[in-house]
């Protein structure tokens, strides 16, 4: 199979060899060659030809800079065309090769992220991992890059941040000091002051939960603190660093006495990023990202929590076998991972069900009710449940998606929702061979993303850099630079009409909105109370719950805990909002612009992009001048590198406006939080309940939710003026550089036809490159399916 995809790689068509000489100074071909060494040998070529691509054209784009430099480095004034060209080759040669891809791995408790993780990277018990409790307390990242070593590197909270988690923790303990007999007995069994108690023992000694916060900001930490806030670990094997990092971000358990220096520092850590060496199984540019279920208690920690969903790609819902059905834990996954894909970065989400060995034969093979061939082992019956698994899970998940996401996303689209995988399996292979465990699977969608997004990144890359060099050298063609010129009066009128049209379509595109929210308005009004209500009696009577309750009001709104359901009263209050309008926001901000109704506003966008090239298209048919469409090709590709950075900026921006409910609501309430967080004494779980219940009644009553609906319309309102704005001004600066001689935009610069010639075939490759990536993958598809399946491990 190897020797004929080899083959394949050889007999293709190449590229043109002068394109692929080698620069003088570029890393050794063995280096090269070891960071496609995840990726099959069809797509290492392609992944080569595309870095190839990549590398001389920003040779090329350097060589041209440096030029430029030189020929105005004694003027005393340099045009501002000049300028503007200078700066925009500058931008291109510093822009990253490619902006990592982050897969989130979401999960509760035990749900076996680390073991996944562990898999992947084919290392068995490089992330800590317990059959029995909770191992990963925080969030872990986890990369491959250029590094000799096996790395780390682990982030603790400032000392301002620790500071306000210390106040909290103080606040939440020295209430119990005011209760007594039944109601402290109560106290002492929670979760939140259970967890209080133990921070402060380990980063304190034993006795801190006793002494007050001016107390403890004068004691000592039993840990040693590093200035920089960052420890750095390294080894040269991944068992050595395994064993340096265990202590850090495994969870410290309560009935552990003393524990190592490093587990003292404990409560600091909020974020562990790990860099393998060059890895075979998994690509440089992708980051794994193991991400608790809830959040954390600290504002900060939960901030970044937050941060690192919405960053995120890419989430996998990781949920084992034995909790898909009907828990609790599992469905609040699925919807913070789908609020995600509305609020944040996400394209693409799966659930992934681990620990699918697991199967009680006996029981199975009574209530199996599908199919007539008799099961006949252990290995048939776990293949036969978890294709069932499969097929119902991802008919239910796609439901639920189709019922919050607009019909045209990538993600309702993918052929697989659901992947079964047994990480236990993976490695005993008893039951199940590697390919079964769905272990590859998941490393070859991991490849194919990273392939095509550095596809997509080289052929903008190349196209943005040929626009460019079509220009500077159109700058050094003095023979016709006086007489040639764009007449460029009608094109700004043109543009002023076109962006007057742009404000009226976003318009047009965000007032569809204004009626579900309105009806969202509605429903939280109708429904706050039995809402709020359903928040405070989470728990058997007041029983172990208060302090949680203690622990909400401290926190504005929101309590975090690593063994307990996250709590956001905030975001429980406007729910009722958003299921009215999330399908119609996932619209407007949806990148495909399938909607016929104009809802979607990057479709606006690309309208207004097309019909600016069309114009310059026509001005350059009309004046059929050489100087002409060089003005033209380049003006077209500014127009496409503005809009299209327009696009990322309004991508950012979705997550504020997204969030505005909640940040009102919780802004709003923020008095009654205080008053409430206040209340000591007897029957305080009782008062304080009631101290919420007026503080939101009287907030509603005076228009809360409407204060809500207004601060979610001016971001919008908002984002429509930053949209126009940007476009006016980055477009107006563009036609003024390119209109006339008279501000020197025809200074005669250096010579550069021959980093022109070489962008031009450059850019001409980019068709071969594509066709031969197309080739190589269609003659590996037709080798795989002619290959003989693998048969299963013997055992039974």
């Amino acid at each position: 199979m190897a020797e004929t995809e080899d083959f394949l790689v050889r007999e293709l068509h190449p590229v043109d060899d002068d394109i692929f000489k080698e620069p003088m100074r570029k890393r050794r071909r063995s280096d090269r060659d070891q960071r496609f060494r995840a990726f099959p040998s069809v797509e290492q070529s392609a992944l080569k030809e595309y870095e190839k691509l990549e590398s001389r054209t920003r040779r090329v784009l350097s060589n041209t800079y440096q030029k430029l430099i030189q020929s105005v480095f004694l003027d005393d004034s340099i045009p501002n065309s000049v300028k503007y060209l200078i700066n925009r080759l500058l931008a291109l040669i510093e822009k990253p090769s490619l902006d990592p891809i982050y897969i989130g791995l979401f999960g509760s408790t035990g749900a076996g992220k680390s073991s996944l993780i562990n898999a992947i990277i084919q290392q068995a018990m490089f992330l800590p991992v317990s059959g029995e409790s909770i191992c990963t307390s925080c969030i872990v990242q986890v990369s491959s890059g250029c590094c000799e070593q096996y790395e780390a590197k682990i982030h603790l909270l400032s000392d301002q941040e620790w500071k306000e988690e210390l106040k909290n923790l103080t606040t939440l303990l020295h209430r119990t000091e005011e209760l007594g007999g039944e109601e402290e007995d109560a106290w002492d069994r929670g979760d939140a002051v259970e967890e209080a108690v133990w921070k402060l023992q380990k980063f304190y000694g034993n006795g801190a939960e006793g002494k007050s916060y001016e107390e403890l900001l004068r004691a000592k930490p039993r840990g040693k603190i590093p200035t920089s806030r960052v420890i750095s670990l390294k080894a040269e094997e991944a068992e050595g660093l395994s064993v340096k990092l265990d202590p850090y971000i495994r969870t410290q358990r309560r009935d552990w006495g003393g524990g190592s220096a490093e587990t003292h520092i404990w409560p600091l850590i909020k974020l562990v990023e790990v860099t393998l060496p060059k890895s075979e199984l998994i690509p440089e540019g992708v980051v794994l990202v193991d991400i608790p279920g809830t959040g954390d208690f600290n504002s900060k920690r939960d901030e970044m929590w937050k941060k690192t969903i919405d960053k995120c790609s890419v989430i996998w819902v990781i949920s084992d076998i034995e909790r898909i059905s009907g828990g609790r834990a599992h469905e609040d996954l699925l919807n913070e991972s789908m609020k995600a894909c509305q609020r944040g970065f996400c394209r693409d989400l799966a659930l992934v069900v681990t620990k699918t060995d697991k199967l009680h034969l006996p029981e199975y093979l009574r209530e199996r009710k599908v199919g007539n061939q008799a099961i006949q082992s252990q290995r048939e019956a776990v293949l036969e449940r978890n294709e069932m698994i499969k097929l119902q899970r991802n008919k239910i998940l796609k439901d639920k998606l189709k019922r919050k996401l607009p019909a045209d996303s990538r993600v309702l689209e993918a052929s697989e929702l659901v992947y079964t995988v047994s990480a236990q399996e993976y490695w005993q292979r008893a039951l199940l061979t590697q390919e079964e465990t769905e272990i590859p699977k998941l490393r070859e969608y991991i490849r194919r993303r990273l392939l095509d997004k550095k596809k997509r990144m080289v052929t903008k890359y190349v196209t943005e850099a040929f626009g460019l060099l079509l220009l500077t050298d159109s700058f050094s063609c003095t023979d016709h630079m006086q007489n040639e010129h764009l007449h460029m009066s009608g094109l700004r009128r043109f543009v002023e009409e076109k962006i007057q049209l742009l404000e009226k379509a976003i318009d047009q595109c965000f007032a569809h909105i204004a009626r579900p929210l309105q009806e969202g308005i509605w429903n939280a009004r109708s429904s706050y109370r039995r809402i709020l209500g359903a928040c405070l009696v989470r728990s058997r009577g007041n029983q172990g719950f208060h302090q949680t309750l203690k622990a909400v009001c401290l926190k504005n709104g929101i309590y975090a805990s690593r063994t307990l359901a996250r709590i956001d009263l905030n975001e429980a209050l406007t729910q009722p909002i958003y299921e009215q309008i999330d399908p119609i926001f996932g619209c407007i901000f949806s990148r495909s612009g399938k909607p016929a109704d104009g809802s979607a506003l990057i479709p606006h966008i690309d309208a207004f992009k097309l019909s600016l090239q069309e114009k310059m298209t026509e001005i350059g048919i009309r004046n059929g001048l050489k100087y002409d469409s060089y003005k033209k090709s380049f003006l077209i590709q500014e127009i496409s590198a503005i809009l299209g950075g327009l696009e990322e900026h309004i991508l950012r921006k979705k997550r504020k406006i997204y969030e505005s409910l909640t940040t009102s609501v919780q802004n709003d309430l923020k008095p009654c939080y205080e008053e409430a967080a206040q209340i000591t004494g007897k029957k305080a779980c009782e008062r304080m309940k009631d101290a919420l219940r007026r503080g939101v009644d009287r907030q509603v009553a005076e228009g809360m939710f409407e204060r809500a609906q207004e601060r979610m319309q001016h971001q919008f309102q908002q984002l429509k003026n930053g949209i126009t704005e940007k476009v006016k001004g980055s477009i107006a600066t563009m036609l003024t550089l390119a209109s006339s001689p008279g501000d020197g935009l025809y200074k005669e610069l250096a010579d550069v036809k021959s980093e022109y010639k070489e962008m031009e075939k450059l850019h001409r490759s980019l068709r071969e490159v594509a066709e031969n990536a197309v080739l190589r993958r269609g003659m590996q598809d037709f080798l795989l399916r002619m290959s003989p399946s693998k048969a299963g491990p013997p055992k039974t």
